[in-house]
């Protein structure tokens, strides 16, 4: 019987595909036009034979059109190989076999890329056959069959590791189990390329560690020991990158060797290559992050603390050097510009805390992994690092000349570094330190100035809790002066520190900054004059956070002429469609909160603007052209949350704005939308809308009800634990406007609460408290609903109450709690001791009607249960609960 056939190109088809390769790597050809061709040929069902002929087989053609066409295939196959003809699959699989050794570095490469995402698709046992190419390959001592060979495993390792650790029908062993011997022995190859490809793939396995190399472990760790020193700097870098993953996840491997892999990494540490030198320096933070016993580097610290700071010196060629120079007249470029993410309103008790961000260039490197790591050690070890770092810091200060700048910038820098960890040996130290920074703000280099910013404000804690010492306001309207006169640097890095820097000082002073408002407001909106695009949305951060600091202080005829016309003639200046609004959207969000009712002269307009903004993202996302913009949701997030601003801050005097818009239709469908966060914000808005214009909600109540429901589901929950969060807490707040109107939804609630509460282990807090606060408030407005089901949850209810600070919502909650035991008595007889508990939670009960109503309740069991049977309930509890219960006439 003759054989198949096997699968042959057309000449013409070639050369077509060949030259429209040709014209697709080409840097000024149509690649619209391209990607239509592309696109068009793609229908044909042999397109990728012929794109894998060319890889595998197209000498004479160029390597790039090669590589071109590898990477095309490498596309197709990850949404069309499970579909091909099955003679198709064969012939791509059987001609990419033999190019794993290709003479041609870059075609055994993209070969590699195509193998590791064919592998994805039919894993090893739809494709038996490569695993014994493979290991035909390792085995075969030719240098690029074995290059080859390691190129697709550590690919394949790289993406799918745990897939060659499986058992495999026909295979006597897993792939793994074969590979692992031979990769290892290649951690001694004459050859850098196996060497560190062989790093890499095992390096892969570190946390889903098989047994293949958990019964290899010290011949691994015995190969590292050996690369340590290796002469190309990769394999140096992985060793590396190896110690610092172990370190993470499988400490107590290291623990018996770990005095000489901190010997090698402090070695490592001052690597000539500054890669090495920055995978090196990761491991001191996660050594001190997986808690592991501090004393272990103890002994080096001597040594690692002078290492830290000579790499903390800015190197030549630090981008941060060259962007220093610009001063503001330099326009700002588009990559200057970074995305940004608006945080979606959340309520409750966890609010998102910014990280510190020390640099307008935020590209990781040596410096600033430096600094982290002694900011980490600086907590580990606290004020015993201080005799081996002040000296160093003291003589790179004491370096005044020009050529030392960068010594005394690094100095300031680690002041900063260790603000946290050292303030109890710092702290009396305060009054000096401070005195040497503040003339550093008017230093003639920039950097210094800019540093100088960012380490006061590391300190702006304690600078306000030393406010009653001696000099103490003094200093800190030196440094308030200080940081604005920097507000207003001509230099754009220095504008920008001390913008930041001023931000956290409002957050820590807050009212201590009422005296000096006319004085911050004008230099803030003196800057506001002369700020580019970029320094401009931090600008608006400092005086959003002013807002938030300072609250109704800033509602006065006098601050409100400095600061609102600059911000109206702005608001009125931007588009629909200029992203330089959500900053902007989200500073008046600040404002109109602190201003409270008297931001009403500004509203309307503002509340007008959030309308259309919503309005026209909304049909951007159907018809970007009559929208006349793309869709983009943050304007709709920014909106609703400034929104939710005006409902806080104007209270009842929205309810006019709300009547005369569509917002109630709005809101709906935003509560419906695709997007988490446009659902966070919309169902915040919800909640404050509740709470002072229920009536207009009031006509689509029930749509509202059922779509926050909807979002308390365990599903929406394990999806989006914020959106889960505003739901709930909408709910409530519905609750206790509308009544007995919240009925249809009440069993659909508790059912998805009950859970939360009986389950908390790893929901977020403000969840949690959430949940009890929404189910005392539905107890409330429907007992008779609950009473029958109160033995369910209960306990766990209780539980969640305790912990829940004293306010009004808490009093909801109990009011929720009396009504439904008051129902039904003895539902709660079995958990009589969880709600004694709860009750003796109260710090105090503000409202006599409440406290009169738990009295009652508790009474009533004394009497229910008769003396003895109180007597064993209180028996179970701890002796500061039952004298807590004293206040309650028990």
């Amino acid at each position: 019987m003759a054989a198949p056939a096997l699968w042959q190109p057309q000449e013409q088809g070639l050369r077509e595909i060949c030259t429209l390769l040709e014209a697709h790597i080409s840097p000024n050809s149509d690649q619209a036009r391209i990607w239509q061709q592309l696109q068009h040929y793609s229908q044909f069902p042999d397109f990728n034979n012929y794109l894998v002929f060319l890889l595998a087989r197209g000498e004479g053609k160029s390597i790039e059109v090669r590589q071109a066409a590898g990477l095309l295939l490498k596309n197709n196959l990850r949404t069309t190989f499970s579909s091909m003809p099955s003679p198709s699959q064969q012939y791509i699989k059987a001609e990419l076999l033999p190019c794993i050794g290709a003479t041609n570095r870059a075609i055994r490469s993209t070969v590699g890329t195509v193998i590791s995402v064919l592998f994805q698709i039919v894993r090893v046992a739809g494709w038996i056959e490569l695993f014994q190419a493979l290991h035909k390959c390792l085995d075969s001592n030719d240098l690029d069959h074995m290059e080859g060979a390691m190129d697709a495993i550590y690919k394949i390792c790289e993406d799918v590791p745990e897939e060659l650790d499986v058992d495999v029908p026909g295979l006597s062993e897993r792939p793994i189990n074969v590979f692992m011997p031979r990769i290892l022995q290649f951690f001694q190859s004459p050859h850098a390329s196996l060497r560190k490809l062989a790093l890499g793939c095992i390096n892969q396995y570190i946390v889903v560690m098989p047994s293949a190399l958990y019964m290899s472990m010290d011949q691994y760790l015995q190969g590292l020991f050996n690369l340590a020193k290796d002469p190309s700097s990769d394999v140096r870098k992985l060793v590396c990158s190896a110690w610092v993953q172990l370190i993470e996840v499988r400490p107590s491997i290291l623990e018996p060797h770990l005095k000489n892999v901190t010997e090698l990494i402090l070695l490592a540490n001052k690597d000539s290559d500054d890669e090495v030198a920055l995978e090196a320096c990761e491991f001191w933070s996660a050594y001190c992050d997986v808690s592991m016993p501090p004393e272990g580097l103890r002994e080096f610290l001597p040594r690692l603390i002078p290492t830290l700071l000579s790499n903390m010196v800015y190197a030549d060629d630090d981008e941060s050097l060259a962007d220093a120079e610009e001063d503001e007249s330099f326009p700002d470029r588009d990559q200057d510009l970074k995305p940004r993410f608006h945080a979606s309103r959340l309520h409750g008790s966890e609010t998102g805390e910014d990280d510190d961000d020390d640099d307008a260039v935020n590209v990781w490197n040596l410096r600033k992994c430096s600094a982290a790591g002694l900011d980490v050690l600086s907590n580990v070890f606290g004020d015993s690092i201080l005799p081996t770092l002040m000296p160093l810091i003291e003589q790179n200060l004491a370096r005044t000349d020009d050529e030392s700048w960068k010594e005394r910038e690094t100095a300031v820098l680690s002041l900063g570094a260790i603000a946290e960890g050292c303030i109890a040996g710092l702290y009396p130290h305060l009054p000096q330190i401070v005195a040497f920074l503040i003339p550093l703000l008017d230093d003639k280099f920039p950097l210094i100035r800019s540093i100088t910013c960012w380490t006061l404000s590391r300190y702006s804690k304690f600078i306000v809790q030393s406010l009653d010492h001696p000099n103490g306001r003094e200093q800190f309207d030196k440094i308030l002066l200080g940081l604005l006169r920097r507000i207003l640097d001509t230099n754009k890095r220095v504008q920008e520190a001390a913008c930041s820097a001023f931000a956290t000082l409002e957050e820590e002073a807050a009212e201590e900054l009422v005296p000096h408002l006319e004085v911050i407001l004008q230099h803030l909106m003196c800057a506001y004059g002369k700020y580019q695009r970029r320094n401009l949305r931090i600008l608006y951060d400092a005086l959003g956070t002013l807002a938030d600091a300072v609250g109704a202080e800033l509602n006065q005829a006098k601050y409100l002429d400095i600061f609102m016309p600059p911000l109206i003639t702005k608001w009125q200046e931007l588009q629909n469609s200029d992203k330089d609004l959500f900053p902007l959207l989200e500073c008046f969000t600040s404002v109109a909160q602190a201003l409270g009712p008297g931001f009403a002269q500004f509203a309307e307009p503002v509340f007008q603007r959030c309308i259309n903004l919503i309005q026209s993202q909304q049909l951007a996302k159907i018809d970007p052209t009559a929208a006349g913009a793309l869709y983009d949701r943050e304007f709709i997030v920014c909106s609703l949350d400034l929104l939710s601003g005006l409902a806080e801050g104007l209270g009842p005097g929205i309810e006019s704005l709300v009547a005369q818009s569509n917002l109630r239709d709005l809101l709906l469908q935003c509560c419906m939308d695709e997007a988490a966060n446009v659902r966070q914000s919309a169902l915040a808005l919800l909640g404050d809308l509740s709470r002072v214009c229920p009536i207009h909600l009031h006509p689509r109540l029930q749509e509202f009800l059922t779509v926050a429901a909807k979002q308390l589901s365990p599903q929406c929950v394990k999806e989006a634990v914020s959106v889960a969060n505003n739901a709930c807490w909408a709910i409530g707040e519905l609750a206790i406007k509308v009544g007995k109107e919240i009925e249809p939804v009440v069993i659909t609630v508790v059912s998805c609460l009950v859970p939360i509460l009986k389950s908390p282990e790893g929901l977020n807090k403000s969840l949690i408290e959430n949940s009890a606060i929404t189910l005392g408030r539905l107890s409330w407005v429907c007992p008779d609903i609950m009473a029958p089901h109160m033995d369910h949850f209960m306990q766990a209810w209780c539980s969640a109450l305790c912990v829940i600070r004293d306010d009004f919502e808490k009093e909801d909650a109990f009011h929720g709690l009396c009504a439904m035991v008051a129902a039904n008595p003895s539902g709660g007889v079995g958990s009589l001791a969880y709600i004694c508990q709860a009750c003796a939670s109260w710090t105090e009960i503000k409202s006599e009607g409440l406290h009169n109503e738990v009295c009652q309740i508790l009474n009533g069991y004394k009497q229910l249960l008769g003396n003895s049977g109180w007597e064993q309930c209180m028996a179970t509890l701890e002796p500061a609960v039952v004298q807590r219960l004293a206040r309650y006439g028990v």
